[in-house]
């Protein structure tokens, strides 16, 4: 097992238990124990967990969202087909809102070379379109969340009410046909829902692992939604209801 893979399978014990250890780990997955503590040293400093002998303790919140640096590495393929997807249904000339987070980050990624007029909401996907030669880069007021590097708070809010995108490219912490869309902070689901209001159509990037979550913010419910792109995990039963309450889902090819 890669060491990527092997952390995400640790970030999983580690929602729905309170601590690990490494002898345990190590045997679950086969690895030497000096594997697992280098395993748990990362996930400390990322702020994920806090080593004591023998395992860890999770720093987590229940409901909390882990911190974006080990979001990033979890389900990287599907999130690059997914981002290579949603940059596929925007037409040269859109203006484009991208919401922050690890999937709307490959949409940045897959469009450098488009020629769009781009509002980033993170600091992540403008560093990745600052020197993309054909995007004209519209940057919003705010304040930086520490850690997600998000623009939030009334500043950013006033930004995006000024303007009008074609396309608002949205990420999200939890997506369900009973809760709708969520997010875990409440400053970036007003946002989110500013986004919304902003935008001619709203596509949702996420991947399926979403499906199984619920975030402390409600956002929307389905039907403020027009296209959904995500990977082939998402439930049946939450497939029907996209498409019962309207919404596109798209899938791309593994």
């Amino acid at each position: 097992m890669e060491s990527a893979d092997r952390i995400r399978a640790i970030m999983n014990e580690l929602r729905t238990s309170d601590s690990v250890s490494v002898a345990e780990l190590a045997a679950l997955h086969g690895v030497s124990e000096m594997t697992i503590r280098r395993d748990l040293d990362e996930l400390a400093q990322q702020g994920v967990v806090r080593r004591v002998r023998g395992g860890a303790l999770s720093l987590l919140l229940r409901g909390e969202e882990p911190p974006f640096g080990v979001r990033e590495r979890e389900a990287v393929d599907a999130k690059q087909r997914i981002g290579a997807e949603v940059a596929s249904l925007l037409a040269d000339g859109e203006a484009v809102l991208l919401d922050g987070g690890t999937t709307v980050l490959e949409v940045a990624r897959a469009i450098h070379d488009r020629r769009l007029t781009v509002l980033p909401l993170a600091l992540q996907a403008t560093q990745e379109l600052a020197g993309a030669p054909r995007i004209r880069l519209v940057l919003p007021g705010g304040e930086v969340r520490h850690g997600e590097m998000n623009f939030v708070g009334p500043l950013t809010e006033a930004s995006i009410r000024s303007l009008r995108f074609d396309t608002a490219v949205i990420g999200c912490c939890g997506l369900s046909a009973e809760h709708g869309l969520t997010a875990h902070d409440l400053p970036e689901v007003a946002i989110k829902q500013t986004a919304l209001a902003s935008a001619r159509r709203v596509v949702v990037a996420c991947d399926s692992g979403k499906f199984s979550r619920t975030a402390f913010g409600s956002v929307c419910t389905l039907d403020r939604l027009d296209v959904v792109v995500t990977d082939e995990g998402i439930p049946q039963d939450q497939h029907d209801a996209l498409t019962a309450a309207g919404v596109t889902v798209r899938i791309p090819p593994a």
